[in-house]
């Protein structure tokens, strides 16, 4: 684009990708239109289970951004508005469902997903067995897998139980690939749901499943907050 002509500084066309610019003084134009940064975003969705956490599927299924187009469509009107560029912050996967955060601030979501961070994540999860205490403190202390991973949770407790499967509410503040399912699968016990319902101090709170919406101002400062703690 610069070498065709069409970006100009300060309005006089450059052809040198290497022209130095300074963003504080210099305006850049892309077709006579000047360039300018994009307000940040930060969106917290209820995702449902069965949704992909990518931008596309080569097998046609349905992803968060088809939820995304859906919402934005006007309630008055069948036009759809294009959302901006957004990008989920860390995944859930398919199987699983809750909270999950979309962005177009790249570098603060880095921060969230960092394993340095150690924010929490804090999951409901419903297992084919009436979990007893032993079931429990195993979790805790460590689960040998198949691939000679060693997975933990830093906490978890029993929420409720039924005759045959029972509720767990388990945190993690470690961000491994699909932790949960290979850690309670890894002791023989089948996952029935995998709920996300809070990322570090945000809940998901009573948001509909296949919803979304802006995070509050104090929401984001709390976050922030959190993650600047756990990093000090």
């Amino acid at each position: 684009m610069i070498r065709a002509g069409r970006v100009s500084l300060n309005g006089k066309i450059r052809k040198d990708p290497e022209t130095p610019v300074s963003r504080a003084q210099n305006h850049i134009a892309v077709d006579g239109k000047i360039i300018e940064p994009q307000p940040k975003i930060y969106l917290m969705m209820n995702k449902p289970r069965g949704v992909l956490t990518t931008a596309s599927d080569e097998k046609g299924r349905e992803t968060v951004y088809a939820l995304l187009s859906d919402c934005c469509r006007n309630k008055s009107s069948t036009t759809k508005k294009i959302p901006p560029w957004l990008a989920p912050v860390g995944r859930l996967d398919k199987a699983s469902e809750g909270l999950l955060l979309l962005t177009n601030d790249s570098e603060w979501a880095a921060r969230i997903t960092a394993p340095q961070s150690h924010l929490e994540k804090t999951y409901h999860v419903q297992v084919g067995t009436v979990a007893d205490e032993e079931f429990i403190q195993k979790l805790m202390r460590g689960v040998r897998t198949e691939d000679e991973d060693t997975l933990r949770a830093k906490q978890a407790r029993l929420l409720r139980t039924g005759q045959k499967n029972c509720w767990l509410e388990i945190i993690l503040d470690e961000g491994k690939n699909r932790q949960i399912r290979r850690m309670i699968e890894g002791i023989g016990i089948e996952v029935l749901r995998l709920i996300r319902v809070a990322i570090g101090p945000l809940q998901l709170g009573d948001l509909a499943k296949g919803e979304y919406r802006a995070l509050t101002l104090a929401e984001k400062r709390m976050l922030d907050c959190a993650l600047r703690e756990k990093t000090s």
